[in-house]
Parts: structure tokens; C-alpha cells; sequence
């Protein structure tokens, strides 16, 4: 059943100490990558029945496939990077969850992954007016699908720039490189997963080179100490504001049963 299994409730998993073999079985048991698959079938098989015509399907994931990368961008960039969600105690935890529990600590699976919660409602307001749209029940299905299998997709390379690993090819390699700088040298850019397109539009696209000052809030998010007087309700869900590097946070080394022998990568303080 979705969300039960021991494997996620009673072990952590840090990505920096698994192996891409670890991570593929890691993944296909979240609960949320079952669920975007199994609503991305169930849309595919209705959609067999109900689509009419070629072309406005085919527009349908195209629109899909170029709004899903702009929509992630907009709201990484202006909502989970954006304190105003930490000073309410109504949207504080949210907040913490969906991100800045995955920026104080970035190697941990368990943050990582995106809630239902949180996920699906957005995919659904993309896709689903667009498709109807253009194919009715039939469109509204094939871009749903187009949206969840590339929340699926997007997960599982996100999930691999956080691998201690060198990707072979060349588009992750960089993927990964502007993705750690976001996570380890300045916060304030490199809002892409697999695209950076809007990045380069926006001007947020960047290399660490091009910026030698490290961003004193690229874990917290600006959530800091002083903040935390005002708006506290983010520090007690978390136990207090730690201000430490996230790998002086972990567990005792033996605690995670798929921990692997391996120090974190190099290069990323």
C-alpha cells in the first residue's frame, strides 16, 4: 500500500551514501512515484478510449512539455524560496516540508521527493485545462499523464544529482554541476531541474565561478536565528534553528540500513 511501507517510515536514506542500484529500487518504492505512475496509466487507458483526433493530443503534451519546466521554475523560485510561507503558522509546515527541510539537508530522500499533496494539484491545474481544450476527456487524459510522467522523470534525475556520482553524460554532468551550486554555493539561482531554459530567460542561469561570494542562506533559506524570534513555527516543528553544515546533522553512521561505505561528495562544502 501506498505510503506504509517500513522502508520509508523506519529508515532513513541519504543519497550521498547510496548507489544508483539503491536509489532505482528506492524510488520505485515512494509512494508518490507509484502514484504518478499508476494515475499516469490509468489516464493512458482511458485516454485509448476517448481521444478523437491526432494533432491536439500531440499539441496537448507538447504545451505540456513546455509549461511543466516554467510552472516548476515560477513557483521554486517566488514560492518555496520565498520566507513569506514560513511566517504564518498556517503554511509554516508546509514550507518546511516541501522545502526547506530538502535544503537543510539535500542528500536526504526522504525531503526530497515532492508530497501529493503539494504536487499533483499543480500538474492537474497545467495540464488538465489545456487538454480538455483541445480533445476533451480524451486531451484532458493524455496531457494529466504527459504532466505526472514528467513529475516521475523529474524526480528520478533530481534524484541522481544528489547520487555521489559523476555522471557519464554530458547534460546531467552539467545538470548536476548547476544544481549542487544551487544547493551548496548560492541559493538565489539555478532554479531548474532538467531544464534551465527559464533560467537563462530570467537571468538566474549562473556558474559558480561567476559568483565567488558563498550565499550565507544557501541551507536555511533565510530562515535564520533572528527570523525564527519572529516567526517561530518552523523552528519548533524542526527542534531549533541549526545552523550547522548538513553533513555535521546526520544520523550515527550504521543507522541507514542502504548507507553505503562512501564519503559525501568532494567539493560541495
Amino acid at each position: 500500500m501506498f505510503g506504509t511501507s517500513d522502508f520509508w517510515t523506519k529508515q532513513t536514506h541519504h543519497l550521498d551514501k547510496m548507489t544508483m542500484g539503491q536509489l532505482v529500487r528506492a524510488y520505485f518504492r515512494y509512494y508518490a512515484i507509484q502514484a504518478y505512475l499508476a494515475i499516469a496509466a490509468v489516464c493512458i487507458l482511458i485516454a485509448s478510449f476517448t481521444v478523437t483526433a491526432v494533432v491536439p493530443n500531440l499539441l496537448a503534451i507538447g504545451s505540456t512539455l513546455i509549461l511543466f519546466p516554467l510552472v516548476w521554475y515560477i513557483l521554486h523560485r517566488w514560492v518555496l524560496h520565498g520566507t513569506w510561507l514560513a511566517k504564518s503558522p498556517l503554511t509554516a509546515a508546509t514550507w518546511k516540508r516541501v522545502h526547506y527541510d530538502h535544503h537543510m539537508d539535500p542528500h536526504n530522500l526522504q525531503v526530497l521527493f515532492g508530497a501529493l499533496h503539494t504536487t499533483l494539484p499543480p500538474i492537474a491545474l497545467i495540464t488538465m485545462p489545456i487538454g480538455y481544450g483541445l480533445d476533451g476527456i480524451g486531451g484532458l487524459c493524455v496531457a494529466f499523464a504527459t504532466g505526472c510522467l514528467m513529475a516521475a522523470a523529474n524526480e528520478f534525475v533530481h534524484c541522481i544529482q544528489h547520487l555521489s556520482i559523476k555522471p557519464g553524460n554530458d547534460a546531467l554532468k552539467t545538470m548536476k554541476l548547476r544544481h549542487m551550486a544551487h544547493h551548496f554555493h548560492d541559493e538565489d539561482g539555478n532554479y531548474g531541474i532538467t531544464d534551465f531554459t527559464w533560467d537563462r530567460i530570467f537571468g538566474t542561469l549562473y556558474d559558480r565561478k561567476d559568483r565567488p561570494e558563498k550565499s550565507p542562506y544557501v541551507f536555511n533559506l533565510g530562515y535564520d536565528a533572528a527570523m525564527a524570534a519572529r516567526y517561530p513555527w518552523v523552528a519548533e516543528l524542526s527542534g531549533g534553528v541549526d545552523e550547522r553544515h548538513p553533513k555535521h546533522r546526520r544520523p550515527p553512521k550504521g543507522y541507514d540500513e542502504l548507507a553505503a561505505d562512501a564519503d559525501a561528495p568532494a567539493g560541495q562544502d
